[in-house]
């Protein structure tokens, strides 16, 4: 019998949930666990309509990070899968058992394909971002040059992903969590609100750990992605993913690090709220919205501290003496 549960986080996902779930139902896990942010369209009543799937339904949108946090916490199989609403599952949930069951391994992964069949390379896994990766990502220069050294290195194209191998860090979108690791580093973190960055600080927290993380290419799970994002604002998207990836620098990196990547941004965000004037970003749009991410760079940049989005964005900021305390 399968010891796993599958912990489906949902947010307005009415057009996709119902792969998802049947998917799931047929994978033989022992529960299968669906935590809805707030959703205001009819991802609810759908979810209600399967039999066998448990519902905790939040009033306010908590972020992706603690509504994983809720699902897990209200299972108590050894294992949690994580799931998007938009991925269902092609076979090989045991198999992530078997790997995650290995010595040292705190996580183990299968591999992301599209609706065409292929592995989704460069998103399916990752290794862990560098200073110079999010420099890159900032500036836009791998979007530009793809085939830059930083880039193929960061998304993985050099990885045969039909080999089982330990890898840095696979989409937190069919990720299967070994329990006692997950508590002994308190979950994901939070403040990683409402969403990016937060499997990412988590695979980093496992590796700081010692743990490794495994690649089980026979796990597989059809994945068709960004439904989420639909209803959100490109405006949202941009304040949000900067946010996560200061976040994410001041957490991890070291000084130098931490000035190159907040350098980066700051420049990025001068130049698109220029070209935003002429975009879908006009009239003032462009300037307000990355006149917050100027704000965010600078408070990192100068004061050293990282923004934490706290109780759903509180605007609170932490030293980095401080976030690492709260560890």
């Amino acid at each position: 019998m399968s010891g796993t549960a599958i912990i489906v986080v949902t947010h307005n996902s009415a057009e996709v949930i119902g792969w998802c779930l049947e998917s799931c139902l047929r994978s033989g896990a022992a529960e299968v666990v669906v935590v809805d942010n707030a959703s205001t369209d009819v991802t609810l009543s759908q979810v209600r309509g399967f039999g066998g799937v448990r519902l905790i339904a939040n009033r306010e949108n908590r972020g992706f990070a603690a509504a994983v946090n809720q699902g897990v916490r209200a299972t108590t199989e050894p294992f949690a899968l994580l799931l998007n609403p938009d991925a269902d599952i092609a076979g090989g949930v045991a198999e992530l058992e078997a790997a995650c069951s290995e010595p040292g391994v705190a996580a183990a992964a299968g591999v992301l394909v599209g609706e065409d069949g292929k592995p989704q390379r460069g998103f399916s896994v990752r290794r862990l971002p560098t200073a110079a990766t999010l420099v890159f990502e900032t500036l836009g220069l791998n979007r530009l040059w793809p085939s830059n050294p930083v880039n193929r290195r960061y998304r993985c194209l050099d990885l045969d992903l039909s080999l089982e191998q330990d890898v840095e860090q696979p989409a937190g979108a069919f990720l299967l969590l070994r329990r006692d690791a997950w508590k002994q580093l308190d979950g994901f973190d939070e403040r990683f609100y409402p969403v990016w960055f937060e499997d990412v600080d988590y695979c980093r927290r496992l590796s700081d750990a010692g743990y490794r993380v495994r690649l089980a290419p026979s796990a597989r799970a059809r994945h068709r992605g960004g439904h989420s994002f639909r209803a959100v604002s490109h405006q949202d998207r941009i304040v949000w993913w900067h946010r996560s990836l200061l976040k994410y620098a001041s957490r991890h990196f070291r000084a130098a690090g931490r000035s190159a990547v907040c350098g980066a941004v700051l420049a990025g965000a001068v130049l698109r709220m220029v070209t935003g004037m002429f975009t879908e970003l006009g009239s003032g749009g462009g300037i307000r919205v990355y006149g917050k991410v100027i704000s965010l760079a600078l408070a990192c940049l100068w004061s050293g501290r990282a923004w934490a989005a706290a109780g759903g964005g509180s605007g609170k900021f932490y030293t980095i003496e401080e976030v690492r305390n709260q560890d």
